[in-house]
């Protein structure tokens, strides 16, 4: 048997249980959405098909046994706070987040309920989860990143030009998953015989502000 027929009969095996629950409990399951985006965000569109679409697949019928109740937050940290209450003030059975700006709120505002997310950079460093192994908590999800991958780069760098001695690293250490990055970075440097530096990436707006400040003190 070919690998991904292997893994395909897995995951039919693995939605029987779901089906059967949904089908012999009678009783309509609620699910919340969270979306820091707009309401006609063309890629969000697409992902929210997608899950409609996973959901039909295991069985279930949206408004017969399950019930959807999306909040389209777009980016303001307000907003988002505002309709992460409102979700969790429904009780649904599990909450649907996408990345951590949506899921902190939801944190805030419980730990009883479940929450998923399907997409985070470092939900370790962004206070998401506990560690990859064990999330703890109510949350849990998926990284959009293999941070092992950042060694790499440097790995590359070092066979491209093998005199390179110094690198200077940009990165936004407002950003968890740029933390995380560059510490695979520097683990990896030793080996390499290569010194690394990090210089911080910012916007123009905010290096006008970092030179008004300078020039303040």
């Amino acid at each position: 048997m070919r690998r991904r027929e292997f893994i395909a009969g897995l995951g039919s095996a693995a939605a029987w249980p779901v089906v059967a629950r949904a089908q012999q409990t009678g009783r309509m399951r609620r699910i919340g959405l969270l979306l820091p985006a707009a309401a006609d965000d063309p890629v969000f569109q697409d992902r929210l098909a997608a899950f409609y679409q996973g959901l039909a697949l295991l069985g279930w019928t949206i408004g017969r046994d399950v019930r959807i109740d999306s909040r389209w937050a777009g980016t303001n940290a307000d907003d988002i706070r505002r309709h992460a209450a409102e979700l969790v003030a429904l009780a649904p059975d599990v909450i649907l987040a996408h990345s951590a700006s949506a899921v902190r709120p939801l944190l805030q505002a419980t730990r009883t309920v479940p929450i998923v997310f399907p997409l985070a950079g470092d939900p370790v460093a962004a206070g998401l989860v506990d560690s990859l192994a064990r999330p703890g908590g109510n949350a849990t999800g998926f990284m959009s990143f293999e941070f092992n991958l950042s060694g790499k780069w440097l790995e590359l760098l070092k066979q491209i030009a093998p005199s390179v001695t110094r690198v200077a690293v940009l990165r936004d250490s407002d950003i968890g998953s740029s933390t995380s990055q560059f510490a695979v970075i520097q683990a990896v440097a030793p080996s390499l015989r290569v010194e690394v530096c990090a210089t911080q990436a910012r916007s123009s707006a905010q290096s006008r502000t970092s030179r008004a400040l300078r020039m303040a003190v």
